[in-house]
């Protein structure tokens, strides 16, 4: 740190040594910049303050379906949008400015000119903006933003109009689209129904509940054909200790058997009335269709050994009634039997169908959790649209017919009385500045390029030789009285600088007071 500040005072004390160069070149700089600066024109800045719509009709109709603008890309779209190129040469002829332009390349420098010097700036609330632009007449810069501001608000209306038609027809057409993915989400969602009619989650009991129902019914069915089997073969075992005929002393038979006529009318309606119910394949009906086949066969072959004979009484074999009530028995038991096979078979095929699809369920359920889910989804945004389109037709009549436009205007064009540019206080204490830097960077610049040493350590340092002593330097009474006036002349200079400077700020204080 001490090495640090001895250099430091080394650097300022040859500044010291050439100290007139900072007070030369401080005055050429200054009165330099100060005549340049005093001699720039003067610059009127007018301005408007505007209420800009800088969201389409888009923006209410696709409300949470876009990314919206920050300020600042507002306000570089308000630039691109309200100074494209057509406006500007609309506004260089409206406001007579080509008057000056002469041939095609400055009719373009103009135009740059005024993309470049226009301003558009956020007024601090939304959709508020400044315009403004600078000129060195008044009049000019404020017929400027007068022509802009007309230009804008000509403009304005049509562009409603286009943009109101141009967001109906995207309307219209994302309602077309999402009409059609509708329509299909909803054809495959039917198909899927038909195609899996029984896996449907929520039909009733669930899946695994129907399986294990169907468990139930086999096992049941199961059980009742072993209680029929065991009623058969008990009627076989008694059939078995019983003659089929008997010597009996009876009158001669009757043609026909009432009580075996009785059970085949009975079956007869039985099986009528199942059919009305049930189709032909159906076990029940299968069954009695049998019984009936069974019993007429019985009849034809009671027919046959009992043929019809004259006389009164006749004694001979016949058949033995209980024979015939246990073979009767045992027909009904044999088809309920087969009835109960058949049952048991139709409940195994149904429990075998639903154990192999027993792996489809969880991604039949899947499947249709997300075709539902597709079919929510472009339901909703379906009638979101058509919501939307009558906002936009309603919103289209009430521009018509209440003249609602997206540019109004604040505060119309303004010019200030005194000039708003150039900022010549200011620029008056940045060329003195100027100066002094420049004037310290040559003196700086001078020491360095003839370094004299200014103490000993110095000294010693750069020529490596021990310093045996120092001899003081004595001034006479005429060097000392030079020394002096040298120093009161340059302190002379820079307050006369600092004085020129008071003088000129007075000056432009005083004019700006009394403009």
């Amino acid at each position: 740190m001490h090495d640090l500040m001895a250099q430091l005072l080394s650097y300022l004390k040859g500044i010291w040594q050439h100290r007139w160069y900072v007070i030369i070149v401080a005055w050429v700089v200054s009165v330099a910049g100060w005549a340049v600066v005093y001699t720039l024109p003067d610059r009127y800045d007018a301005s408007a303050r505007v209420y800009v719509d800088t969201q389409t009709i888009l923006k209410p109709l696709l409300s949470g379906m876009v990314v919206q603008l920050n300020v600042d890309q507002q306000v570089a779209m308000m630039s691109r949008t309200l100074l494209s190129r057509p406006n500007l040469e609309k506004l260089v002829s409206m406001a007579d400015l080509d008057i000056t332009a002469k041939t095609a390349s400055d009719k373009e420098s103009l135009i740059d000119g005024l993309a470049r010097q226009i301003g558009i700036q956020s007024a601090g609330r939304d959709n508020l903006y400044v315009i403004n632009y600078g000129h060195r007449k008044p009049e000019v810069a404020k017929r400027v933003v007068q022509a802009l501001l007309t230009i804008f608000v000509e403009d304005s209306l049509g562009d409603k109009r286009k943009d109101a038609d141009s967001a109906r027809r995207f309307i219209d057409e994302q309602i077309k689209a999402y009409e059609q993915k509708l329509i299909v989400a909803e054809n495959a969602l039917r198909d899927f129904k038909r195609q899996n009619m029984g896996m449907m989650p929520g039909e009733g009991k669930d899946y695994f509940g129907r399986m294990a129902g169907a468990s139930g019914d086999v096992n049941q069915a199961k059980l009742d054909l072993r209680e029929a089997e065991s009623a058969r073969d008990a009627i076989k075992n008694q059939l078995a200790d019983v003659e089929s005929t008997a010597i009996v002393d009876e009158p001669p038979p009757a043609p026909a058997n009432p009580e075996l006529d009785a059970r085949i009318q009975e079956l007869t309606k039985n099986l009528d009335a199942l059919r009305l119910r049930y189709t032909e394949q159906h076990p029940d009906v299968v069954t009695t269709k049998r019984i009936i086949e069974q019993l007429e066969t019985q009849k034809k072959e009671e027919a046959k050994l009992n043929p019809p004979s004259s006389g009164t009484h006749s004694q001979g074999q016949t058949t033995n009634p209980l024979y015939q009530q246990l073979s009767i028995a045992l027909s009904e038991a044999e088809a309920n039997v087969a009835s109960m096979q058949a049952r048991v078979k139709e409940y195994e095929n149904r429990y075998e169908q639903l154990k192999a699809a027993a792996d489809r369920v969880p991604q039949v359920e899947a499947d249709l959790t997300q075709l539902n889910r597709d079919y929510s989804v472009h339901k909703e945004n379906y009638e979101k649209l058509l919501a939307r389109r009558e906002s936009a037709q309603i919103s289209g009549e009430l521009d018509a017919t209440k003249g609602a436009v997206d540019f109004r205007i604040v505060d119309p064009p303004r010019v200030p009385i005194t000039p708003s540019g150039p900022n010549r206080p200011q620029l008056m204490s940045l060329v003195l500045l100027g100066g002094l830097i420049g004037g310290l960077a040559l003196a700086f610049f001078v020491s360095q390029v003839r370094p004299t040493f200014n103490d000993p350590r110095t000294l010693r340092e750069v020529t490596g030789l021990p310093l045996l002593g120092m001899v003081s330097m004595t001034w006479t009474r005429q060097q000392s009285r030079k020394y002096k006036n040298r120093l009161i002349a340059f302190i002379l200079s820079f307050l006369s600088l600092l004085g020129a400077y008071a003088a000129i700020m007075a000056m432009l204080f005083l004019t700006a007071k009394l403009a």
